[in-house]
């Protein structure tokens, strides 16, 4: 176990904010996390579990206790001729995991490739690209229960996944900490390739797990700043999801708004094109700005605060309600 007093977070968020927490905690395996969720002081104190902090603002310290997972091991747990389930630890990097799979030809996960962050955090995040999601693989997600102390096993429909949203996400129950998380991935797998221009994209090239892989990453890398030379969080804002009404009456004003149909009825848009459309992409409000080639990033371009981080963002969330009346809702997860 590994505690630390007055911690600088600045390694531990994509953003590098240089804020400090009271206390950090790092625990290597579940007997040690049930030691710390029993003590008393840790029980009287603010607390929050953090991944690799690739989804976090910290506007400001952290008056409390910071914990994070270091419980890390993949393993096969069953194998069938069609499929493989993989109980894999929270700590371990996403992007490790996909490359493991990818190298092993089992499929499922391969859209998901170059996302930043932990595997824990993944499926709490619901995790999202190109027309995949994690859920989509998702079996099972262990997790503890931080004021019973009792272990439970959740079901994929336990978790309560929709877009960018878990059960692990709403505060109307007991929080829980995940420690481990078991997928279920595919030997003969059924490529996802109709979203943005994948497809396009792997003209020439043949199909394969390492293809789609090597071109998601490409893609990526071409539209996304590199964290370590520019923070970010990736996406800032979530997509807004209209109803079909909602959408009729925008695209008679704006006939070229891009969409994407949902199964209920409801349409996506990219709040990557509003952002653009109200004319921030590029721009910067001083150590803070839009990304020059994707709108929906919002980049530290030097040692911008949180609070500064936030302000432009509601700067341009208001812009968009104004010209679009679409109120955009971070992805990013603000900590006071």
């Amino acid at each position: 176990m590994r505690i630390e007093q007055n911690y600088s977070l600045e390694r531990h968020n994509t953003f590098h904010i240089p804020a400090k927490t009271r206390w950090f905690m790092e625990y290597e395996d579940e007997d040690e996390l049930n030691r710390i969720l029993k003590d008393e002081y840790f029980q009287e104190c603010l607390t929050l579990h953090i991944g690799e902090g690739s989804n976090l603002l910290f506007v400001n310290d952290f008056n409390g206790i910071i914990l994070h997972s270091a419980i890390k091991g993949v393993s096969l747990m069953e194998e069938t001729p069609e499929s493989v389930l993989l109980r894999i630890g929270a700590a371990e990097r996403w992007d490790d995991i996909v490359a493991y799979a990818v190298s092993k030809g089992w499929g499922g996960i391969e859209n998901l490739s170059g996302i930043p962050g932990e595997t824990g955090a993944a499926a709490v995040q619901n995790i999202g690209a190109y027309g995949a999601e994690i859920k989509d693989v998702i079996e099972t997600v262990e997790a503890y229960n931080q004021l019973t102390f009792k272990k439970h096993i959740f079901t994929n429909e336990d978790c309560r996944y929709r877009y960018r949203h878990s059960f692990f996400k709403e505060n109307d129950h007991d929080p829980y900490i995940v420690t481990h998380v078991n997928l279920r991935l595919h030997k003969n797998p059924e490529y996802i390739l109709d979203y943005g221009n994948l497809r396009d994209a792997l003209e020439g090239r043949e199909i394969s797990l390492p293809s789609v892989r090597d071109v998601v990453i490409g893609m990526r890398r071409e539209k996304l700043p590199d964290p370590e030379a520019f923070g970010n969080a990736g996406s800032f804002f979530m997509n807004p999801v209209l109803s079909g009404v909602q959408y009729e009456v925008l695209r008679k004003r704006y006939p070229e708004i891009p969409m994407y149909p949902l199964p209920d009825g409801r349409v996506k848009i990219p709040a990557g094109w509003l952002i653009e459309k109200c004319g921030f992409k590029g721009k910067k409000q001083g150590k803070v700005g839009v990304y020059a080639k994707q709108a929906l990033v919002l980049v530290n371009y030097g040692d911008a605060t949180g609070d500064e981080i936030a302000a432009y963002a509601e700067v341009i969330s208001g812009t968009v309600n104004e010209e679009f009346g679409i109120m955009l809702a971070p992805e990013v997860r603000y900590v006071y």
